[in-house]
């Protein structure tokens, strides 16, 4: 539809509240009877100048979305604006998992959800199941950063750790990063939106699009490309057009960017004190870039930033000059507006449900993602309506643009998905060769004393593997070890977290001076909230003492590149940038030489690597390495 057209519609849903020249009337309300022409027989008047305004088109002519919106009552109208959240779990009728969803969208009449983690046709069921019981199609988001897997990688049966299979899951975007190929991005978004698009999801909230130059920010981290704009401009613009080639609708996060902070916005408002042109040259590139290539969806980011905002701490998500003046006008962005989640500490920690949900759409958001109480947040926007605060040609905009969207994604015409068809398209041999190919090509050495990568190999060698993760991630370690048991077949392996006290570490140091070899995994991604590096002090104290001692180190990184800082001296450091399947396989790989080694750090590690640096290292050849 043309804009034009489409104002001629506002204008018209705007007329119908009208009746002559004696004011407004309310729907319903009688209409006062003209009164009599005062000489029917007086001359008849020339012809008007200027031509009556053109009569709007027959609501039944109109494409669906414009007929739709011009039957809505306006508390549809903003149910149509609230998208929370559901998770993918079995849930049988009468479960009160099952109960809260569907009261939403009966109920609530809610526009979307932003689905969360669950195998690939347990999704899709509940989807299909939520599309029959909606009144309108529901548009359906989710967090996709890393791919399908990063929330359909299907469950782990315990406690035997028996894995009952899912989507394709790809290595962070600083991996994608490291690879400095663009294609490789394309491919990614491809491959995500078609592995969506086959559950039902029509919105990955993908890539993101923060500038990752902040070492200390403790949430960003590898989720981002890296530290130069051009580069993170150039591989999300890549993995945009990936994404919408293949008919999903890609959202770029977390506008107007969140790299350069040093507080979680899911704790606390982060301020962002950076002046108008840097952030010109830096956190808005990459933006612009997607905004470019076509991005159908931008994500707000919970953060304050003052040279932004006329010098106030609003959050970007509540503020027009961000949204509206910044994003809508002077970077003619045209696509859909999400919030972030509205539960989080940087607003549902300053305002209700209701109030931060009006905020949010006078600062210019069409959609309220995960709000505390959907609920409230509704009746907030209908009465800001009502009190004449918000004007309903406002909500209007708004709704008519999810509306095309889901026209254009075809919501309209079919709804559900195939469930015999997810086999076929979802964690396929295809899409998973592509995140192997990523996550070899990303393998980045940062340090290599004495030529000690690519090891050698020798299968008698006492070589003990510490894996330090979360007590929950059960699958850190099992890809990497499994590789190295196949050329070590007397491996042994520990476990080590947070908890872990000293006097393990003091067995594990004992063990160690027994050992030909020591490889230390880190499954960290990020830093801590406090601003520190991500592991406890024992662990870098063992690491330390490691390094210190005659016998040969490496350290691994699957995760957190800046690590290195807290044990300097280290003989190896290897970064792997993930936790994922590929990338550990492909960690252990890049020991063993079995590839040539060609990731460069897309970030700066201080002291250690500028942007672009890396250790070329070739696949093993004859006497190369040790052990």
């Amino acid at each position: 539809m043309s804009a034009s057209r489409a104002g001629t519609l506002l204008v018209w849903l705007g007329v119908l509240s009208v009746a002559g020249c004696g004011g407004t009337v309310r729907a319903g309300a009688p209409v006062p009877p003209r009164e009599a022409a005062a000489d029917t027989t007086a001359e008849a008047a020339p012809p008007a100048l200027i031509p009556p305004p053109e009569a709007p088109p027959p609501v039944d002519t109109l494409p669906w979305a414009e007929r739709t919106l011009a039957g809505m009552t306006l508390r549809e109208k903003v149910g149509q604006m609230m998208m929370p959240w559901v998770i993918g779990d079995y849930a049988p009728d009468g479960s009160s998992s099952r109960e809260r969803i569907v009261g939403l969208v009966r109920e609530q009449e809610i526009g979307g959800v932003i689905m969360s983690v669950g195998s690939p046709t347990e999704i899709a069921a509940k989807l299909n199941d939520l599309q029959r019981l909606s009144k309108l199609p529901l548009l359906v988001g989710a967090d996709l950063e890393t791919g399908p897997g990063f929330r359909m990688s299907g469950t782990v049966h315990m406690p035997g750790t028996i894995l009952l299979g899912g989507a394709t899951e790809f290595p962070s975007l600083m991996a994608l990063g490291a690879t400095w190929d663009p294609d490789l991005a394309y491919r990614m978004g491809s491959i995500t939106a078609v592995e969506a698009r086959a559950v039902g999801i029509k919105v990955p909230f993908a890539p993101v699009l923060d500038v990752n130059n902040n070492p200390s920010n403790p949430i960003i981290n590898v989720r981002s490309f890296g530290e130069s704009p051009e580069e993170v401009g150039e591989m999300g613009a890549a993995f945009v057009r990936g994404v919408q080639d293949h008919g999903a609708v890609a959202t770029g996060k977390h506008f107007p960017g969140h790299g350069d902070t040093e507080t979680d916005s899911h704790l606390a408002l982060p301020v962002i004190h950076a002046s108008r042109a840097r952030l010109d040259s830096v956190e808005l590139r990459p933006f612009r870039d997607a905004v470019a290539a076509g991005i159908g969806g931008i994500m707000t980011a919970h953060i304050s930033v003052p040279a932004l905002n006329g010098g106030t701490r609003d959050p970007a998500t509540l503020s027009h000059a961000v949204l509206t003046d910044l994003l809508r006008d002077r970077m003619d962005f045209q696509g859909l507006i999400f919030t972030d989640a509205m539960d989080m500490a940087a607003i549902a920690g300053r305002l209700g449900s209701g109030e931060s949900a009006v905020r949010a759409v006078e600062a210019g958001a069409d959609v309220i993602l995960m709000p505390a109480s959907v609920e409230r947040a509704e009746q907030g926007i209908v009465d800001a309506v009502n009190s004449g605060r918000v004007p309903e040609a406002r909500i209007d905009a708004s709704v008519l643009r999810l509306l095309q969207a889901k026209q254009t994604l075809g919501l309209d015409r079919q709804r559900t998905v195939s469930l015999d068809d997810i086999p076929k398209v979802v964690g396929i041999p295809e899409h998973t060769r592509v995140a192997d190919e990523i996550a070899r090509r990303s393998i980045t050495v940062v340090k290599n004393d004495h030529d000690l990568i690519p090891l050698r190999g020798t299968r008698s060698a006492r070589v003990l593997s510490i894996t330090y993760r979360r007590p929950s991630d059960v699958l850190a370690g099992r890809w990497f070890n499994q590789r190295l048991r196949q050329t070590y077949p007397s491996l042994i392996t520990a476990n080590v977290d947070r908890d872990t006290p000293a006097s393990v570490y003091d067995g594990l140091l004992r063990q160690a001076r027994r050992s030909a070899l020591v490889v230390v995994g880190l499954y960290v991604t990020a830093v801590s909230y406090s601003g520190t590096v991500a592991i406890p002090k024992e662990a870098a104290d063992f690491i330390k003492k490691l390094a210190a001692r005659d016998g040969l180190n490496v350290v691994v990184s699957f995760g957190n590149p800046y690590l290195i800082s807290e044990f300097p001296n280290v003989q190896s450091y290897v970064l792997a940038w993930s936790g994922s399947q590929a990338s550990q396989a492909a960690a252990a790989g890049a020991l063993l030489g079995d590839f040539d080694v060609v990731g460069r750090t897309p970030t700066r590690i201080p002291g250690f690597a500028e942007i672009g640096d890396g250790i070329l290292i070739p696949r093993k050849g004859s006497g190369s390495g040790r052990e």
